[in-house]
């Protein structure tokens, strides 16, 4: 059984608290949990964390994943260095920040061409048409003197 420390979202709407919980990995956001180990709520003014470091260090010890977001709250709790400490790891499995995949558009040579065609013969016919029109406006700003 994979075992996550994550986020669990309680409180009123556009209110929200959040339960840091120990969960099944399988589990819902908002479903079944192991055991609730704080509390954090970040609409406090400053946002208030209240962690059991003893509870988590447990369960990081146990195998424990914490989320991203999780692992930041952690490290704001000071269990993290406490976890670090106890195990005398220095390279503690923390989650990597994720990076977005860039998305690759795929386009057929076909519908590529004629889209590309169609705005370069619309300025080459502009561009003729507004010379055009500016040596007329000097040719009779020149009668005019």
């Amino acid at each position: 059984m994979a075992v996550k420390i994550r986020l669990m979202r309680v409180g009123k709407k556009k209110q929200p608290t959040y339960r840091v919980v120990v969960a099944d990995s399988r589990s819902q956001r908002d479903g079944r949990f192991i055991e609730i180990i704080g509390q954090y709520e970040p609409r406090r003014d400053p946002s208030a964390v209240s962690i059991d470091a003893d509870r988590a260090v447990h369960w990081l010890r146990h195998g424990a994943q914490p989320t991203e977001t999780a692992a930041k709250i952690l490290e704001v709790a000071g269990v993290w260095d406490a976890f670090k400490h106890a195990t005398g790891k220095e390279a503690a499995a923390k989650p990597a920040p994720k990076t977005p995949k860039p998305k690759q558009v795929k386009e057929t040579p076909a519908a590529a061409a004629p889209a590309a065609a169609a705005p370069a013969a619309a300025t080459a016919s502009e561009a003729p048409a507004d010379d055009t029109a500016a040596s007329g406006d000097a040719e009779a700003e020149a009668e005019s003197e």
